[in-house]
């Protein structure tokens, strides 16, 4: 089970495939103009991972190595062909507002990236929540995106107002323009966290002192070379 948890938390924060991978940002900024797009590019995007990944485990040992590539994306066209069908028919709004995008998630770097880094090397299950691992870390962050940019583009979430009739909505934020500049944001955010939590993490290492109950002196470590007291 610690495999598997660790797959899950591996998509969503350790190897977010936006945040920290900076992968599939074309329909990252074109599709998170609102909260709903968003939502719907990324489950989309988790059940084809879910399917492609399940499939290419199954068969990993008789695809051969030579044409891996090709098998790998006929197995990804096909549930995103599936799809796209559901989608036309049950959710015709969402299938004309992603437009294009639905087709191309064939081509989507993530899917790809883990039928050939993961589900080709591993068994089923560990495949499989590496998948919804990284569906729901790809729909999580479309997901802020897509409220950020609602929110202060439109000046409401999922067409609901947020903000009375005073506010000015800002229309470069559901334009290119707000795109860049929210995942920039965002991104610059993330990194300065990162970088905080490694920057502690070293200063504690480099003053850590191992103390002597007897003589009660430092041994030494990295950058503590000499004796110390308590």
């Amino acid at each position: 089970m610690s495999t598997l948890s660790e797959r899950l938390r591996n998509g969503i924060v350790t190897e977010n495939p936006i945040f920290v991978q900076v992968l599939a940002m074309c329909p990252t900024l074109a599709v998170t103009s609102s909260v709903e797009n968003a939502v719907g590019m990324g489950l989309a995007s988790t059940v084809v991972l879910i399917g492609s990944n399940f499939i290419i485990s199954l068969l990993r040992r008789l695809i051969p190595e030579k044409v891996r590539i090709p098998a790998y994306i006929t197995i990804i066209a096909t549930f995103v062909t599936l799809i796209q069908f559901l989608l036309q028919g049950f959710v015709p709004g969402l299938y004309k507002s992603l437009g294009i995008f639905i087709p191309l998630i064939v081509v989507n770097c993530v899917i790809l990236g883990r039928a050939e880094s993961y589900a080709s090397k591993n068994k089923l299950f560990p495949s499989i929540f590496d998948a919804i691992g990284m569906g729901l870390g790809f729909t999580i962050a479309l997901s802020i995106l897509g409220a950020i940019r609602e929110l202060l583009g439109a000046g409401s979430i999922l067409g609901f107002k947020v903000f009375g009739n005073s506010f000015e909505p800002a229309v470069m934020m559901v334009l290119a323009p707000g795109a860049f500049i929210t995942v920039g944001i965002l991104m610059a955010i993330l990194n300065q966290k990162a970088i905080n939590e490694t920057n502690k993490v070293n200063f504690k290492i480099a003053h850590f002192h191992e103390i002597n109950p007897e003589t009660g002196e430092c041994t030494g470590c990295g950058s503590c070379a000499h004796s110390c007291k308590k």
